[in-house]
């Protein structure tokens, strides 16, 4: 369910262990998450500004 939340705001799964790393004992509470618990989402890092390669110049 985390990874469905991360899908659903930041619009990608791979933020999921910093939302674990965020809320101590998340966890614990299971795969599918009672109605009303409270989920910090931390703010995502910037994405590295990537330069294209040129094989031939």
């Amino acid at each position: 369910m985390v990874d469905a939340i991360c899908k659903a705001h930041y619009g990608r799964e791979d933020m999921t262990a910093a939302v674990y790393e965020a809320n101590p004992g998340l966890a614990g509470l299971g795969p599918v998450l009672s109605k009303g618990v409270l989920i910090i989402l931390p703010n995502a890092p910037a994405a590295p500004v990537r330069k294209p390669v040129r094989l031939w110049t």
